[in-house]
């Protein structure tokens, strides 16, 4: 492998550094250099000009499936996706099979990632089984290379249970993320409660089911001082919980997902399963709220929830099928959607997706800066392309996307110095 790559003619952006605007990157080894310092002889030269250069991505929710449902995804699959996608990195989420809720399980993680073109952050379980009736050892797995703890999948009912594992994690210096849904209240849904789940027929997810959590979440947060970050927000009442509590100072952060702020319940007309996810997809007041709140500073992150299912998860009864899509390889084009609606500036966009996860997860990556470890994407943000099953790098498929003509997407994503995905010297 050639040791010096250099990117000309780019639009870099990099938010920490207050950059905006044409130059060159040069990367040498793992590591970004100053332009010139190192000889350029053998080089690996692209020609960026009409794309951006911005910090790699980050994704800091993502299901791999590995261990126990290879079937649906592996570490290997998952890492390919992400970096096509322009993702150098993703943190997964500990629902495998079985649960991340050890040392060995984490160390499993990291080791199959060694070689894969994406890093991958094991984030442990909050539970033992995240079964939420006692906490799992956060000091052994962080010892093994998690960056947080969740139950994601399961919310953690006790209060007192979430309150013990945010002074645990705090104490070993990691966010407790968490799935915020009251399972009563939900129990059963399998949509957003509302004028179309009645005129489908399916039992419904009332708004409240996430918010009631929200506020219990932030409650614990200002209770403990310690950090809380609030997965896959849906609606517009979770939104005005955080706004205010982020007002207050309170150690909160949030994401959401690209579908949350895209689609809307009338995807689910036809009871299309590739819109079955949960939380749901909500109303359109609540699609309105949450792309103010990108653009305002109450989300810190885009997170994909990238959730691979096969067919035999998804072709079946709506109210049967698994909840969750692919989003990996959309996230940037649907992002990139509230740029060019002028809902979002790019400079948002790169904090969104790259610097606040990073600085969230406590992890390398999220500038460009001389000497940063070379984790970089490069996007095309006008390249438009078909999104069909056969280029889909997951294995699984199941998006409600497909089919769609999106536009905008990475070309070029290097992770640690190493090409992990390349379309820019095809063109």
């Amino acid at each position: 492998m050639t040791a010096v790559i250099i990117i000309r003619n780019g639009r870099i952006i990099d938010p920490i550094n207050d950059s905006d605007g044409t130059g060159e990157i040069w990367i040498s080894g793992n590591r970004i250099v100053s332009p010139g310092s190192v000889d350029a002889g053998d080089a690996i030269r692209y020609d960026a000009a009409g794309s951006w250069v911005v910090p790699g991505l980050i994704d800091m929710h993502v299901h791999l499936r590995e261990p126990g449902e290879e079937y649906k995804e592996t570490i290997a699959s998952g890492t390919r996706a992400a970096a096509a996608g322009g993702f150098t990195a993703v943190a997964c989420m500990p629902n495998t099979r079985p649960v991340n809720d050890n040392g060995s399980i984490t160390t499993f993680i990291r080791k199959t990632a060694e070689t894969c073109p994406a890093r991958v952050y094991p984030v442990g379980a909050v539970s033992k089984g995240s079964r939420g009736e006692e906490l799992a050892e956060y000091a052994e797995m962080k010892e093994a290379g998690i960056v947080a703890v969740t139950d994601d999948g399961h919310p953690v009912m006790n209060s007192q249970m979430m309150r013990r594992a945010l002074e645990y994690a705090g104490s070993h210096g990691l966010p407790v993320i968490s799935h915020s849904e009251d399972a009563a209240l939900s129990r059963n849904g399998c949509m957003h409660e509302g004028f179309v789940s009645t005129r489908l027929g399916l039992r419904g997810i009332p708004a409240a089911a996430e918010s009631i959590m929200v506020y219990r979440e932030i409650a614990l947060a200002e209770l403990t001082g310690c950090r809380m970050h609030l997965a896959h927000v849906s609606t517009a009442a979770s939104v005005d919980l955080i706004r205010r509590a982020k007002e207050r100072g309170v150690p909160v952060t949030a994401e959401t997902a690209p579908h949350y702020f895209t689609l809307t319940d009338e995807a689910v007309r036809g009871y299309n399963t590739n819109a079955k996810m949960n939380p749901p997809l909500r109303s359109e007041a609540d699609r309105r709220v949450i792309i103010e709140a990108l653009g305002d500073g109450t989300f810190d992150a885009i997170a994909t929830d990238h959730a691979p299912h096969s067919v035999l998860e998804k072709d079946i009864e709506f109210d049967l099928a698994a909840n969750g899509i692919i989003g990996l390889e959309t996230a940037v084009p649907l992002t990139l959607a509230l740029v060019r609606s002028g809902r979002l500036t790019e400079r948002r966009l790169v904090e969104l997706l790259s610097v606040n996860p990073a600085r969230i997860l406590g992890v390398p990556g999220g500038t460009l800066a001389v000497g940063a470890t070379a984790d970089l994407t490069v996007i095309n943000p006008t390249i438009s392309f078909v999104y069909t099953e056969e280029a889909v790098l997951s294995k699984s498929h199941n998006s409600p996307f497909l089919g769609q003509t999106l536009t905008g997407k990475a070309v070029l994503t290097i992770c640690d110095g190493r090409v992990g995905h390349d379309e820019l010297q095809a063109r």
